[in-house]
């Protein structure tokens, strides 16, 4: 990525962050917490999601995730998607607590890694900053490519979900896709998550993405939307 596209994604960054501080009742009191340890996953875990996505018309779904495996070759959790106009359902498998192999990174893809991808680096602590260029192979679009995903926790804060008042952790990630084409530059994920360790997951997640479309003129080029994600956790059942 170039100079000039690196200033770009950054403004658009920066502009996200804006746009959230101004989101009333995302943004709660203050909260604390040492560094979240590495979670022990057991099987049986499950976390129920809902989940809204749009600009004028929202499309609306119940997502579900159940951890199915635990042990020596890793941790396997299965994902469906239920809603009015979606049914789906995928695999994710991580090496360790949140070190992916096998899983999504902007919508309900499934993307091979060639090594894992840290979605988070446990112990988990406010300040922890890091960056991964990654190969992969997208088995939806049948391409390979190389991603490059940004974390940075930021802060310890309370927040409330249906699910109920969790202390959880902040977490500012920006991802960089391969989906560059002649016309258009890679997508760009805008993403805030927070991370609780109480319930061994994530209870809210906020996902802006676009792209910048090509041209003679840079500041002129029209930049499009793709997703706009409002997930909240509406409940946790911890295994056996």
């Amino acid at each position: 990525m170039n100079d000039i596209r690196r200033c770009a994604a950054f403004a658009f960054c920066i502009a996200g962050l804006a746009a959230l501080a101004g989101c009333g009742g995302f943004y709660e009191s203050a909260g604390s917490g040492p560094a979240a340890e590495a979670p022990a996953y057991r099987i049986g875990d499950r976390w129920v999601y809902n989940g809204r996505d749009g600009f004028r018309v929202l499309t609306t779904w119940e997502e579900t995730h159940t951890i199915s495996t635990v042990g020596a070759d890793g941790i396997s959790e299965r994902i469906t998607v239920k809603g009015p106009t979606l049914d789906l359902a995928r695999t994710e498998l991580m090496a360790a607590p949140g070190r992916v192999t096998v899983g999504a990174l902007y919508e309900n893809e499934t993307r091979r890694f060639a090594t894992p991808l840290d979605r988070y680096r446990f112990p988990l602590a406010a300040g922890a900053t890091w960056s991964q260029f990654v190969n992969n192979f997208d088995e939806t679009t049948k391409v390979s490519g190389q991603i490059n995903n940004y974390v940075h926790a930021l802060r310890w804060e309370t927040v409330t979900t249906p699910a109920g008042t969790f202390d959880a952790l902040v977490l500012h990630v920006v991802i960089w896709l391969d989906d560059e084409t002649f016309w258009r530059f890679p997508t760009e994920c805008n993403y805030t998550f927070w991370y609780a360790p109480a319930v061994r997951n994530l209870v809210r997640m906020v996902k802006f993405a676009s792209y910048q479309e090509k041209g003679d003129n840079m500041e002129g080029a029209a930049r499009v939307r793709t997703q706009n994600s409002y997930i909240d956790l509406v409940s946790f059942t911890p295994g056996a």
